[in-house]
């Protein structure tokens, strides 16, 4: 996604005519601060010595930076790692979940003066590869002996008795390609391992947080600080792959002082070649690099279908957690509004007091797209509204209790014309009814599926999407 494809809408870079939060927040008199993976500008590993950085967080707005540039990499040798312009090597005792938490620790310990901050902490621990620290990883171990359909089954009961889904939701049935795990599952103590390796990741991160919020407490913020936490999609389906011979007679284990410029390591730094969803090596060290796949995200995303990569609820359900003291009255509650990423740009310069700009450097800015969530915070409603996603050629559009969706890609909507729409690719369906979209409601309600395909059309054209480049 972040190669350009020809146009402005899929050039793969951050764009001149939009703002980041940093930007705005820093124009309300606000000290900016990011720790973690950027992945929004695109990483050329052949051009190390002269890369591009005009798209790097300290030039869109960020006063201190620490992270990677690329979307994902190995947690103990991660390419394109930088602190502010500058390419860093790790450390020899180096695991990222740890050290993004780190710094965003000390990025709050040196923040002395009176103004107020925001942070942008991107964790990439709920992603693959799966490594883990082995003591943490063992406190799992036969957590998940039970195999992913029990462990589907317990995750939905306890969703309704927590209140998080209503009592008459159903399972989806398991994805047709992951076996029963009654079944004879080749692999089996390796599938367990990455979901106890997986598991230990989240806890690692998890324990971060908690490490970050002791922070704001010694620095007496914690009160009126507003913290916003969510997973940007789905469960990961995604499963890598490798060659025997991607190492070649020339390669060689890096020396401790050098910069790693690959997503997959050849070597672990202590020299071992790194295995790649190899099901002979369990995961968990530096020289392994596996996904956990469609088996265990298909229990991440219970009690939807589908993942990362697709619109269905699968893959853009995630559940928001907002904790502010001083500035939350309904507290401890569920909200079931339903929003989107892009409301945390407005919530962030509504309670700023920023101005979003229309102009910047001569050049016109796309308008903010979100709606603030500080209204929920007082247990008033959000103003209904229509929402649209596209991803990777998958669509989606959502008016109340309606959402309209398609896994078919849209290579054929090459015009841009909003009469000549099809509907036979689009699924339909009452979210109201039916959380889980299991029942297709599109072949009686054609008119609809007509009406919201059109405004799904109309926004592709309006965000440049439509037409769609091959």
């Amino acid at each position: 996604m972040m190669s350009d494809r020809g146009t402005p809408a899929f050039k793969g870079d951050l764009s001149a005519n939009a703002r980041t939060i940093a930007e705005v927040l820093k124009t309300a008199g606000y000290a900016t601060y990011m720790s973690g993976k950027w992945h929004v500008t695109p990483y050329l590993p052949d051009q190390i010595e002269n890369h591009p950085k005009h798209n790097w967080p300290r030039n869109r707005g960020f006063d201190k930076f620490f992270g990677t540039i690329l979307g994902a990499g190995s947690l103990y040798d991660p390419a394109s790692l930088a602190e502010d312009l500058d390419w860093l090597a790790p450390s020899d005792d180096f695991y990222y979940t740890d050290a993004i938490s780190d710094h965003a620790i000390k990025y709050i310990e040196n923040h002395k003066n009176d103004t107020p901050f925001f942070m942008y902490v991107a964790h990439v621990a709920a992603h693959w590869p799966m490594q883990a620290h082995q003591s943490d990883i063992e406190k799992y171990q036969n957590k998940y002996d039970d195999g992913w359909d029990a462990i589907r089954n317990s995750r939905l009961n306890k969703l309704k008795d927590l209140g998080i889904v209503q009592q008459n939701v159903a399972l989806t049935p398991r994805d047709e390609r992951v076996p029963a795990w009654t079944d004879s599952v080749e692999n089996r103590d390796w599938h367990l391992a990455n979901m106890e390796t997986y598991a230990a990741m989240i806890e690692r991160m998890d324990f971060g947080i908690g490490r970050i919020v002791e922070a704001l407490k010694n620095e007496n913020v914690f009160e009126n600080t507003l913290i916003l936490f969510l997973q940007d999609n789905g469960g990961c389906a995604e499963e890598l792959q490798w060659v025997d011979d991607a190492i070649g007679p020339d390669d060689r284990p890096l020396k401790p002082e050098e910069f790693q410029t690959r997503m997959v390591p050849l070597f672990s730094r202590d020299g071992i070649p790194v295995r790649v969803q190899d099901p002979s090596v369990m995961p968990g060290p530096s020289h392994t690099y596996h996904a956990y796949g469609k088996n265990w995200a298909n229990v991440s995303n219970t009690p939807f279908r589908l993942y990362k990569h697709w619109v269905h609820e699968g893959g853009i359900a995630s559940p928001l957690i907002a904790h502010w003291p001083n500035g939350i009255k309904n507290t401890g509650v569920f909200c079931a509004e339903p929003s989107h990423l892009i409301d945390i740009m407005a919530t962030c310069v509504d309670l700023a007091g920023a101005t979003y700009p229309k102009f910047h450097d001569g050049q016109d800015i796309v308008p903010m797209q979100g709606t603030s969530l500080a209204p929920t915070f007082a247990d008033d409603p959000l103003q209904s509204r229509t929402l649209f996603w596209e991803h990777e050629g998958n669509r989606a559009v959502r008016e109340g209790k309606w959402k309209l969706v398609s896994t078919a890609t849209y290579n054929s909507y090459l015009h841009d014309r909003t009469d000549e729409i099809s509907t036979d690719d689009w699924e339909l369906y009452d979210l109201g009814a039916d959380r889980v979209e299991m029942n297709n409601l599109a072949k009686t309600n054609p008119e609809r599926v007509q009406q919201m395909a059109s405004e799904w059309q109309a926004w592709g054209i309006s965000t440049g999407i439509v037409p769609r480049p091959n």
